[in-house]
């Protein structure tokens, strides 16, 4: 049975889950759908909500931040609008010398439209895109 018929689900390695909890519903304010056991952590990972369903596993894990690639990306309408509320919250936008970027740290997207990045963090890398 191929894999594309089921649902997929992004999940990230954090250092310290309280400390993660604060970044993903406090300054990105994502919604926690459900907290559980992480290997030997009794309240060590959290599912939040995206795009009205389940979407970003976090987890407590020695292997937090092992990795400088985009790990999972938000297609958003209004790029602009949501960097300006996620700066406001104290998010910084990371901007790589092979781009360039504005004043906000949007960059063009190849193919067309526009791409930020951001970390949380420990360092795991997420992305906005929007098509215009």
């Amino acid at each position: 049975m191929p894999l594309s018929a089921y649902h997929l689900r992004t999940s990230i390695a954090v250092s310290d889950i309280q400390r993660a909890v604060a970044f993903y519903e406090g300054t990105l304010g994502l919604r926690a759908l459900r907290s559980g056991p992480s290997a030997n952590i009794a309240d060590g990972s959290r599912v939040y909500g995206s795009g009205g369903g389940p979407a970003l596993n976090v987890y407590q894990s020695v292997t937090a931040g092992k990795t400088s690639a985009t790990l999972a990306t938000w297609y958003v309408d209004d790029i602009d609008q949501i960097v300006d509320e996620l700066t406001s919250s104290g998010v910084e936008f990371v901007r790589y010398e092979q781009f360039e970027h504005d004043a906000k740290g949007i960059s063009a997207r190849a193919g067309g439209g526009r791409i930020a990045w951001f970390q949380d963090p420990d360092g795991n890398t997420f992305a906005l895109e929007a098509d215009v």
